[in-house]
């Protein structure tokens, strides 16, 4: 059967004549033919680009399978063929160019290409070609990816060819600027490489700073004498300097093999103890051994009979490294190339540094939108009504349980925070007029009493969250459209969450002034704020007053609390993580005025982030600075940044 199949095959390979079985790609293949036969990683180069620039259609899937080691020799002709073992023993051929399949033959009389390691890659270099100008978007995407990831300086020539013909301006993009990173880290001209560096000058890419960094990388030299000429020397060395002190110096010369290790007194007596004779130590008297100096003959003569190592003396050290130069040595031999490169470090060092200080103001306004969100509701209270509501973390507690449930009920995250937002307000409203009419309005002139009162509040309002909700976690997921962040830069970014909350705090604050500033019930607020008895005269009922702020503030901090449950779990003590900085905001900002309160919340949030920033490491000590710096701001500015006339400022 084996003998049938084998003559089969051969009347069927050998049958036609052999112009009608030629293809381009065959003809192409057996131009190449000895130096694919030869497939040395030195001379293969050409037969790969012969291939790959060839332009017939099939020069890909050649490459593809030969790389995968897919692509057999006839060994009587020579002629390539495409192969699939079937088995051990049989193979099954197809015709290169055609796709024909032309039937299974035994393997004896084929052999296969085995590129190795080098081969392989000098194929793979040549398919980002064909890759790179695929009709696919897709696929040339998937291209620039890879040689993003693992850049070689095979794919500079094909990733230039391809930007001219590119017709995505976006991917025509990506080229450019892969190039000209391929052309920093590969280029042989000097010239190209300098231009293409300063191209990158001031660009806050983390491929860019990936590239440049090897460039300037160093390495600690010693040699004896005077340093080369003929290298690119970033700095030279004075041993004994802050930078290389003398110390690390002479490790340097013993790690290379250019003097003899210095050991320490302790180390030398030892080693002299250890070998007295007869009352002598390398020929000198123990009793003379009192001195460093004797001390040091003594060693020096035993290590001259080779008994102990040599050992530097403190005479040898210093002259060993007044003999010898210390220098750090770029990576890049090249001095334009290493100036270049410091030069758009350095662009890019500030401009860095000024993106991080944009951050750095973007993350401050994040947070001071959240503190005063917490800390607004606190504001009317506080300020309307001078009364201390300890409770008020746990109306922002109970708003963000409030979206929570919500969330359980309408399972669109989207329709579940429009509902939630007015549904927390409604509750929390309702729980502070239930709260004042019950417990505030009994203490009003009595703060001490207030305090404890709300206190206590607080941590039965703590403890029933925990009996309904238990201890565990519970999230409030944001809907889709707030995921991810705003990307500026590789530097500046911030999360839409974030500014979602922002926007929501600038929304409060014209609400709240135009309730306070175009309203009746503004106006009686603000006169009942200036001067509670004349408001009083005036028609102006003062306890409905009290009544309606302290709900309206109640209601706030419900808002707030389904705000910043969107991007903090919701506990049952998550107020008490923002009531300090809220009564903070409001004492700095000035009781009682909205637009002090914003300013509290902002130099609150400044200062935080500043602090963290200085001190990145230890959070805790970033609150305590805070809670000092506020302490003594007070103590120069007692009523706030924007004192309040009237009742709340003690008139």
């Amino acid at each position: 059967m084996r003998i049938l199949l084998a003559a089969l095959s051969f009347l069927y390979l050998f049958g036609l004549p052999a112009a009608a079985q030629e293809t381009p790609i065959q003809a192409l293949l057996q131009e190449q033919r000895d130096l694919i036969e030869q497939s040395s990683r030195r001379t293969i180069g050409p037969a790969i680009d012969a291939l790959a620039e060839s332009g017939l259609p099939a020069a890909q899937e050649v490459l593809e399978r030969w790389q995968d080691k897919a692509l057999w020799q006839r060994e009587s002709d020579g002629r390539f063929f495409f192969g699939e073992e079937v088995d051990r023993d049989t193979l099954r051929l197809i015709e290169i160019g055609s796709g024909e399949a032309l039937g299974e033959v035994p393997d004896d009389g084929y052999d296969q290409l085995r590129p190795n390691s080098g081969i392989r890659a000098m194929i793979g270099a040549a398919l980002v070609r064909f890759q790179l100008n695929d009709p696919d978007p897709a696929t040339r995407a998937e291209a620039l990816d890879s040689i993003a990831r693992d850049g070689e300086a095979a794919h500079l020539a094909a990733l230039r060819d391809s930007i001219a013909g590119e017709a995505d301006p976006a991917l025509k993009a990506r080229k450019e600027r892969l190039e000209r990173l391929l052309t920093i880290s590969f280029d042989p001209d000097s010239a190209a490489r300098v231009a293409a560096i300063q191209s990158f000058a001031g660009d806050l890419g983390v491929d860019a700073r990936a590239a440049l960094n090897p460039l300037v990388a160093t390495t600690r030299v010693v040699v004896a004498g005077q340093p080369p000429e003929d290298e690119n020397i970033a700095r030279v060395l004075a041993p004994g300097s802050e930078a290389l002190p003398a110390q690390e110096a002479y490790a340097l010369l013993v790690e290379a093999g250019l003097a003899p290790p210095r050991l320490g007194r302790g180390d030398i007596r030892a080693a002299l103890a250890a070998h007295v004779e007869n009352g002598r130590v390398g020929g000198v008297p123990v009793a003379a051994l009192d001195s460093d100096a004797a001390r040091d003959r003594a060693y020096a003569a035993l290590a001259e009979a080779g008994r102990v190592p040599a050992a530097a003396t403190a005479a040898e050290v210093e002259a060993a490294l007044a003999a010898h130069s210390f220098y750090d040595r770029y990576a890049a031999p090249d001095p334009a190339v290493t100036d270049a490169a410091n030069a758009a470090l350095e662009a890019i060092r500030l401009k860095v540094g000024l993106n991080q200080a944009a951050d750095l103001t973007l993350d401050a306004l994040s947070l001071a939108s959240i503190y005063f969100l917490a800390a607004i509701g606190l504001a009317v209270t506080f300020g309307v009504m001078g009364v201390i509501n300890m409770a008020h973390g746990e109306f922002i507690m109970m708003g963000a349980y409030t979206g929570y449930v919500v969330q359980q009920l309408v399972p669109d995250y989207t329709l579940s925070i429009l509902i939630a937002l007015p549904l927390a307000f409604a509750i929390t409203f309702g729980a502070g007029v239930a709260m004042e009419r019950l417990v505030i309005r009994w203490l009003y002139n009595r703060p001490l009493e207030t305090l404890l009162a709300t206190f206590g509040i607080s941590i039965a309002l703590q403890q029933l969250a925990k009996n309904i909700f238990g201890t565990q976690a519970r999230p409030l997921t944001s809907p889709d459209w707030l995921d991810g962040a705003l990307v500026i830069n590789d530097v500046v970014s911030i999360s839409y969450i974030r500014i979602a909350i922002f926007v929501l705090a600038l929304v409060f604050l014209a609400l709240f002034l135009f309730i306070m500033r175009r309203t009746r019930l503004g106006l009686e607020v603000r006169a009942v704020t200036q001067n509670p008895r004349m408001a009083a005269s005036m028609g102006i009922n003062p306890e409905r007053i009290n009544m309606f702020a302290f709900g309206l503030g109640s209601g706030i901090a419900g808002v707030a609390g389904v705000a910043i449950g969107l991007y903090a779990k919701v506990t049952s003590e998550l107020g008490q993580d923002y009531i300090v900085q809220s009564f903070m905001t409001v004492v700095v900002g000035g009781v009682g005025n909205i637009w002090g309160t914003l300013l509290g919340a902002a130099l609150i949030g400044f200062l935080q982030k500043g602090i963290e920033w200085l001190n990145p490491s230890n959070t805790l000590a970033a609150q305590t600075y805070m809670i000092l710096f506020i302490i003594l701001f007070i103590q120069f500015r007692p009523r706030g940044i924007i004192a309040l006339r009237g009742r709340a400022a003690g008139d």
